[in-house]
């Protein structure tokens, strides 16, 4: 059986790639791409029997690159983002992996795959609703894993002074280091635990422990002071009620 994988961010279709290798040494991928446009055209010229597609990517959406699938390809989105769930499940996808994702979820996705058979839209939604389900209810993040040049270097959550948003990635500022995290704020924001760590500005989430003072000009403005960091932390109009009494 041949396969594409489609994602934008070239160290994760890469990962995907090895691990699938372990999974089904069998599997042939044939492409990996990293823009809708490419995946789009992959899928027509190249007719792959399973598409591995991200969902925001470069060009055209994942969902948009899909309808380019013929009708026998079986189509596995793998995205962070769970607000396109029901759409891909619409458009007949043999499954949904929300990152990151573990290695026995995938060994899951590909015994499905394996198997061949047929999926009903009412078991796809019952085990989409399964999932997210148990995603709602998981830990709150408490370890990250951010690449630096070759290696991981693993993070803990409470040695974080603030995140602030980079576009697409996450820029993770601890007491002597500036990292780049992979991962959109939007999307860091939903595993981290709310008592911990408070949104101040819509890209800046601060870790209440390294909350010293906040300071309020005449003007109305509040700014933050840190335990290790040096810079002050802008909070916004939005914000600023938490910090009334301060």
């Amino acid at each position: 059986m041949k396969a594409i994988i489609a994602d934008d961010e070239q160290h994760l279709a890469d990962d995907l790639q090895r691990r699938l290798a372990k999974l089904w040494p069998e599997l042939e991928i044939v492409a990996v791409l990293h823009d809708g446009v490419a995946a789009e055209q992959a899928l027509s010229e190249l007719k792959p029997d399973i598409a591995f597609l991200d969902i925001r990517m470069p060009g055209q959406s994942g969902l948009d690159a899909a309808r380019a699938a013929a009708n026998d390809c079986r189509v596995v989105f793998v995205t962070a983002f769970d607000d396109h769930a029901v759409q891909a499940f619409e458009q007949a996808a043999a499954d949904y992996l929300l990152k990151p994702v573990s290695d026995e979820r995938l060994q899951r996705c590909v015994e499905r795959l394996q198997q061949r058979g047929m999926f009903t839209p009412d078991a796809m939604l019952a085990r989409l609703q399964q999932l997210l389900a148990a995603q709602s209810k998981a830990e709150p993040l408490r370890w990250l894993r951010i690449q630096v040049g070759q290696s991981v270097r693993m993070v803990a959550v409470e040695e974080v002074c603030y995140f602030q948003s980079a576009d697409k990635y996450t820029t993770v500022l601890t007491r002597n280091a500036e990292l780049l995290l992979r991962t959109p704020l939007k999307d860091l924001l939903a595993q981290l635990d709310p008592d911990q760590f408070w949104q101040v500005h819509r890209g800046t989430l601060v870790n209440v422990k390294q909350i010293v003072s906040a300071h309020h000009d005449l003007l109305g403005k509040v700014s933050l002071k840190l335990r290790d960091r040096p810079e002050k932390i802008a909070v916004s109009r939005s914000y600023a009620h938490l910090f009334r009494q301060m």
